[in-house]
């Protein structure tokens, strides 16, 4: 057996190690899950263009539970895990992009390996891979107090030390291994401009009397991926239990497919998501998506990315739809009673109690099995015209309930007019289209 195989063999079996291990930590309940989820979506819609999604370590341990294929490692793969040394758990997440590792085995990793340390605490940037779309930054923190609490913030910050306009996600921090080393990733999605030519991350604590940050700046390397985007038109529609949906383009780029979607403004219902949305080719193989919802007039749904693995066939399929009659988008509450007018037969308020200055309104939806996103409104207003927001949101599938808070809601004159934002509800038609082939 040859040296380089011998390292591979040993990568393989600290590789499964870590496997193991993640799949030995507690996954909360279903429900509590969707509740995470449900606020988490509802926190992203108030933050519009520079929205962020914090998900929680319940919904990074769920990831790293998927991780059940078996590991192969090539050299480009090993050589990744070298530059980034402890990163094996990171290194777990991102086996379930398929595109994501195809483009690491291209060797489009940028090794940064930036520290910043003071405190007794450090945060080092590992390494990045990027493209005009998506960019993943690798990160490790040591010496952090308190990494079980979640207490870290992260910003993003070009070279003028302007927040960027982009969106990204992150995990909250769960309790570092022994050796007192957290990893994880930052998933950047370019949405209204280019990748800087210099990125500062900034990790902050929460607390208001230590207010203590972690800066880390570095140069982008744009040239490893320029002039690699593809366009795809496609230009097709397609009938969803009455409703169309065109689909106009796709663009592939190493690190995600992006496929622009649009709703026929004549559509009776209003769609808020399609169900289980995946792109297949021809050997069976499905490159998944992390949209679980496809909101508004339409929007940009990301797959993996099929880059450097060019499929003679794809087929974009679906299993339904959640969506509402546009008539009956509108309700009308009357706390006191627990009258309801309006919205959708299935929608019945079970109760509205006040918590401090905080209005809780709890519903059950019938037929909502297996849905994969909550309850929420938005233009809510009390008959006297107040506005108000909402400040929380749940959702149990096991009993489908939905809780919603309307902050300061406790104040509210008289009748709740509200428009539903998302539902539960799943209309289950499965579809399929032809997606061309990538030249």
């Amino acid at each position: 057996m040859t040296d380089e195989q011998n390292s591979f063999d040993t990568l393989e079996e600290r590789l499964n190690a870590r496997k193991t291990e993640y799949e030995t930590m507690p996954v909360p309940d279903a429900a509590t899950y969707q509740a995470v989820q449900s606020g988490i979506r509802q926190a992203a819609r108030k933050r519009k263009s520079r929205l962020r999604w914090y998900m929680s370590s319940i919904s990074a341990a769920a990831l790293i539970l998927l991780f059940t294929g078996c590991i192969r490692v090539s050299p480009a793969f090993a050589s990744f895990v070298e530059q980034l040394p402890g990163m094996e758990g990171v290194v777990s997440m991102i086996r379930q992009d398929k595109g994501l590792m195809m483009a690491i085995d291209q060797s489009l990793l940028q090794k940064v390996g930036v520290t910043d340390e003071h405190d007794g605490a450090s945060v080092t940037v590992e390494g990045i891979i990027t493209d005009e779309s998506r960019m993943v930054i690798f990160y490790t923190m040591k010496g952090m107090k308190d990494l079980e609490k979640g207490r870290y913030d992260i910003d993003l910050l070009d070279r003028n030390g302007k927040k960027l306009p982009v969106s990204f996600s992150y995990s909250s921090p769960k309790p570092a291994s022994e050796s007192g080393v957290y990893e994880d990733k930052i998933d950047v999605s370019f949405t209204e401009s280019l990748p800087p030519q210099e990125l500062t991350v900034v990790f902050k604590e929460r607390d208001k009397e230590t207010n203590n940050k972690w800066k880390v700046t570095f140069p982008v390397d744009h040239s490893l991926t320029k002039g690699m985007k593809k366009i795809i038109p496609v230009n097709q529609t397609m009938t969803v239990d009455g409703q169309r949906i065109y689909v106009k383009q796709a663009v592939l780029y190493p690190t995600r497919l992006v496929l622009d979607i649009e709703y026929d403004r004549n559509n009776t219902k209003k769609i808020f998501g399609i169900r289980d949305l995946q792109l297949v080719d021809e050997q069976g193989r499905a490159w998944r998506t992390d949209s679980s919802s496809i909101g508004g007039s339409g929007s940009s749904v990301f797959f993996e990315s099929m880059y450097f693995s060019t499929p003679k066939k794809l087929i974009l399929q679906g299993s339904g739809l959640s969506a509402v009659n546009k008539d009956e988008l509108v309700i009308s509450i009357d706390p006191s009673s627990g009258e309801i007018q309006g919205g959708p037969s299935s929608l019945k308020l079970l109760q509205s109690t006040v918590q401090g200055n905080n209005l809780i309104l709890e519903f059950s939806i019938a037929d909502a099995q297996n849905a994969t996103s909550g309850l929420s409104f938005t233009n809510i207003e009390d008959s006297k015209g107040n506005p108000f927001e909402i400040k929380e949101v749940g959702w149990s599938p096991s009993v489908f309930e939905a809780r919603v808070v309307i902050k300061n809601g406790a104040a509210a004159k008289g009748n709740l007019t509200m428009e539903i934002y998302s539902y539960p509800d799943q209309i289950r038609v499965p579809f399929s289209i032809e997606i061309p082939v990538i030249n």
